[in-house]
């Protein structure tokens, strides 16, 4: 799961990981004129204010962003030219394409930019947070506005390629709910009603009166699958032309396979997200020295070894490569290391060790990670007890009751330092109790409005702060494999663990 904060965010990405239910699609595709993607999430709605990242190509098929991100991360041209910020970099002004039409022959203009970002704004969806600090959006012509911010936000240029960046008609606004079932943006595609079924397959036709370059297939579709299996099968045959897998015995199952095309991307870490590091439940978490004991517990190396097979990297930090403020060297920084972690609880006054108790969502923390987890605590004296949750109550009682200590999460490692930050960092879902201490708040002014070099060695001051002072307990980022059918290159894109829609073309 990817770029999620807050309670509502929260509730989102588990819903991607914890509602699947559905049948896949079986219908064999013809390689070229049609590209069919396998998925194992899929959006509860397609309007554009409820989307979140891991859903983000059934809205790119239909609507354009403001912005368009490349593979490699860097922005390019959308439905902005250009943009611009001022010198305190709290105005973003954006000059807009004039050649732009929604369906019903409504121009795209800056009228229909403040609507749509006012509107994900206030919608509530799960990113809406992401324009907390859009204060205003004033309109100047056509084809100019300017986006004003609260305070420098380093990350709003991501979040205008984002979900935040989609654009909508602003006529279907009063429609209802029409949205939800039927996109009505300036997108690539057109949905097709009649072909789709939703919860099982999403089909899209060219719009053929697309303002951008055509991409290379004329239709696309998105199907739903409720395990790896059977995507993997779904390959095999030529049924799915293109799918991400995240098993590890998947992954290895199709490596060998001459038919199934593969390319690697490292981009989730797996670790336990401590919340109470103030002790409110678990007061030995208070003291740094028991969040170091606990790293030092965990052995990260045969974890990844017995858990993923050695598909990742073991890890220390929640900053992941593409970020600013990572840094290799704190991968390593926790060894495992039972005697040190017993000789830092004695020196915090717990020689017995204590009792903690999380949350297991059987989706996320599989038989295997349960064990090895709760083993190694036993080993340096802490007791772990899991309380197994469904999808529905583990949000209910772990971000709105906040009845647990810390949860064992999936995390997308984005490639902005500011998201990284504000997501596990500030006042949040992942930092529910709101900890902070004197280096957090020297520091976080610095990455949100520093210029390049000083954001940079702030982050990287951060990271080594919140991994010294065991803030978390990463275990490992995950690496993941895209596939085809041979038919088809993928191109990973960078802070997303799905691609986007731009970034498949025909193998060759």
């Amino acid at each position: 799961m990817s770029r999620t904060t807050r309670n509502g965010a929260l509730a989102a990405s588990l819903a991607a990981v914890l509602t699947l239910a559905g049948c896949a699609d079986t219908g064999v595709r013809g390689a070229g004129s049609q590209l069919s993607i396998a998925t194992l999430s899929y959006p509860q709605s397609l309007d554009p204010a409820q989307a979140v990242g891991s859903s983000l190509p059934f809205f790119q098929a239909a609507y354009d962003t403001l912005l368009k991100r490349e593979p490699d991360g860097a922005f390019s041209p959308m439905l902005a030219t250009k943009w611009a910020y001022d010198a305190g970099g709290t105005e973003l002004a954006l000059t807009l394409r004039e050649d732009v039409t929604f369906a019903d022959g409504t121009a795209f203009d800056a009228a229909a930019v403040k609507a749509n970002l006012e509107r994900f704004k206030k919608g509530g969806g799960a990113d809406a947070k992401w324009l907390n600090g859009l204060t205003s959006v004033e309109v100047l012509d056509a084809t100019h506005v300017t986006l004003k911010l609260a305070e420098p936000d380093p990350a709003m240029l991501l979040y205008l390629s984002d979900a935040a960046g989609l654009m909508a008609n602003p006529a279907a606004f009063a429609k209802g709910d029409s949205l939800k079932t039927t996109p009505d943006g300036t997108g690539p595609y057109r949905l097709v009603k009649a072909r789709t079924t939703i919860g099982t397959k999403w089909v899209y036709e060219r719009n053929t009166g697309y303002w951008g370059e055509e991409l290379p297939y004329k239709d696309l579709s998105i199907s739903f699958f409720d395990n790896e299996t059977a995507i993997v099968n779904g390959i095999r045959t030529g049924q799915v032309n293109a799918a991400l897998l995240q098993n590890a015995d998947q992954q290895i199952s199709v490596e060998s396979d001459p038919r199934v095309k593969t390319t690697r991307q490292e981009f989730d870490f797996q670790g336990l997200l401590l919340f109470d590091r103030d002790g409110k439940l678990t007061p030995a978490l208070k003291d740094p020295r028991v969040r170091q004991a606990l790293n030092h517990a965990v052995d990260r190396k045969t974890m990844l070894a017995t858990i993923r097979q050695n598909r990742g990297a073991a890890t220390g930090q929640v900053f992941g490569p593409d970020t600013e403020g990572y840094e290799a060297k704190l991968d390593a920084y926790y060894t495992h290391d039972p005697a040190k972690a017993k000789g830092l609880l004695k020196a915090a006054g717990y020689p017995k060790g204590f009792t903690i108790k999380l949350p297991r969502i059987s989706a996320i923390v599989n038989d295997a990670l349960a064990a090895s987890l709760a083993t190694d605590f036993k080993a340096v004296g802490v007791t772990l007890t899991w309380d197994d949750l469904d999808g529905g109550s583990a949000v209910q009682k772990v971000f709105t009751d906040r009845a647990y200590s810390g949860m064992v999460m999936n995390m997308g490692q984005a490639s902005s330092d500011w998201i990284v930050v504000n997501e596990l960092v500030t006042p949040g879902a992942f930092n529910m109790f709101g900890t902070t201490d004197a280096t957090v708040q020297k520091l976080i002014p610095r990455i949100r409005g520093g210029s390049g070099d000083e954001a940079k060695q702030a982050a990287r001051e951060l990271n080594r702060h919140l991994v010294e002072d065991g803030w978390f307990l990463p275990f490992y980022r995950m690496s993941y494999l895209h596939v085809s059918d041979g038919t088809v290159r993928i191109t990973p894109q960078s802070g997303m663990a799905v691609p986007s829609i731009y970034n498949y073309a025909p193998a060759g």
